[in-house]
């Protein structure tokens, strides 16, 4: 089903951007909100950053160890059925 595009002429559009500038205007929060974020919302140090992304290296490097040693014993599992099931045919 084709979409049916309308077109508006230049009055409409500035029409209804003068009708949303006016409806939505900014407006500012409580000063305690404010205070409460930028309680909640802090910037870790670098010597934290540095720590952090070096916690992420050493999991990685796990996550990578158990995945390789998981197929590893797949592999020999596969090995020992292939070999297992075609003496005994």
């Amino acid at each position: 089903m084709p979409r049916s595009r309308t077109t508006l002429s230049d009055d409409q559009i500035n029409a209804l951007e003068a009708h949303l500038a006016g409806t939505l205007r900014p407006v500012t929060p409580p000063l305690d909100v404010v205070q409460r974020l930028r309680e909640r919302i802090h910037l870790p140090q670098s010597k934290e950053i540095v720590l952090r992304i070096r916690e992420w290296q050493r999991m990685f490097f796990v996550f990578s160890g158990v995945m390789s040693g998981l197929l590893v014993i797949i592999t020999i599992a596969r090995a020992l059925y292939y070999f297992v099931g075609r003496r005994q045919m």
